[in-house]
């Protein structure tokens, strides 16, 4: 039987790998996701470096000490900020990682997201992250007295600069709101800095994130769903974030939202889930890529229709809903389930001559 050693060396070898796999039978076998080899590099440290998200969770379900630190004296959020890892910095950010740590090198992540970063969109939204996180930006290093303000101005870090110069309101709610209906990812971030609820609400109990999403403010909702904003928080009409990216068909939002795992049986005001709307309005795209989520194509809201019945009786008939209709037959929608007063989807596309559509449901019959 191997020992706990050579268990935790193997772990480390599956870490380098990013082998989940390999690494959830070893942990289940005893070894340390904490434990550290003769370069005191550890499965929890490979993850944060490296980038590999899924085997971060892993290891932080398996009790990572998010206070490790590397042979910089550094901790994983360093590691990440360094390379740009936006998603594991905002992982590690919601675990409750120290974001102002200093390592030996006299460096906080934010230093190491300027300093060391490229300046490109990965490192904005790193940067972004630790500011709403509450990092210092006017932090001198340790060695060279530069601000991480100094250190993106001085290498012409444009975006980064911007992110690091955007003022932190006085009123940081009702800024917060404000920012992400207008899109603003900085001011968002400044906001939250200033000490603006995560969830803070408008006079419609509307979030932030909810607020981007009917506005399709993606880089907003990136920031916000990196920091833990629910996506399942509804305002006084039952809309929520993911609710609403079926009304507006954007599949982008849907794609920023998928990581905050949205309730996809959440009903919105009329007891629909959220293909539902998207199958109504035509919004072919976005029907496409949410049923390649779990969400349930059979699914019958308040008014006794399916997606399919509301492609069929709201839609206009021509090609965006005969390819709707066509998506959601093969994600296994149910074209014999009819509306309250027994009508199928076929009768109803036949009493409104969409012969198209017709055809495309008496051939999967």
């Amino acid at each position: 039987m191997p020992t706990d050693d050579t268990l935790d060396t193997q772990l480390i070898a599956a870490a380098w790998k990013n082998d989940v796999t390999e690494a959830r039978r070893l942990i289940s076998a005893g070894a340390d996701v904490n434990a550290v080899d003769d370069t005191v590099q550890s499965a929890f440290l490979i993850a944060a470096s490296e980038g590999y998200l899924d085997l971060l969770n892993l290891t932080l379900q398996h009790g990572a000490d998010v206070a490790g630190l590397d042979s910089y004296q550094g901790t994983a959020l360093i590691r990440a900020a360094e390379r740009g890892h936006a998603p594991i910095v905002a992982r590690l950010l919601r675990a409750g990682i120290a974001v102002d740590h200093v390592n030996r090198l006299g460096w906080t992540a934010l230093h190491e997201a300027v300093l060391l970063g490229k300046g490109t969109p990965q490192y904005v939204d790193t940067v972004r992250l630790l500011i709403a996180a509450g990092a210092d930006r006017d932090r001198p290093a340790e060695r060279d007295g530069a601000t991480p303000v100094q250190g993106a101005q001085k290498l012409g870090q444009t975006a980064v600069t911007a992110v690091l110069t955007t003022a932190r309101p006085t009123s940081a709610a009702s800024a917060l709101l404000a920012a992400a209906m207008a899109g603003d990812a900085n001011k968002t971030a400044a906001a939250l800095a200033a000490g603006a609820p995560l969830e803070s609400r408008d006079d419609n109990r509307r979030t932030a994130l909810l607020l981007a999403s009917l506005n399709d403010r993606v880089d907003v909702a990136r920031l916000l769903v990196g920091l833990g904003a629910d996506p399942d928080a509804q305002d006084d009409r039952r809309d929520s974030a993911w609710l609403v990216t079926g009304v507006t068909g954007s599949v982008a939002m849907l794609e920023t939202l998928l990581p905050a795992n949205p309730d996809l049986k959440l009903r919105n005001r009329f007891g629909g889930i959220s293909v539902i709307p998207a199958s109504e309005r035509g919004h072919v795209d976005y029907v496409r890529r949410v049923v390649q989520t779990k969400i349930d194509v059979k699914h019958v809201n308040d008014l006794g229709w399916t997606a399919l019945l509301e492609a069929v009786i709201l839609g206009k008939g021509t090609e965006p809903w005969q390819e709707i209709v066509r998506i959601l037959l093969a994600a296994g929608a149910d074209q014999s389930l009819p509306d309250g007063d027994g009508v199928t989807p076929l009768q109803h596309a036949r009493s409104r001559g969409y012969d198209e559509i017709a055809a495309i449901l008496e051939a999967a019959a």
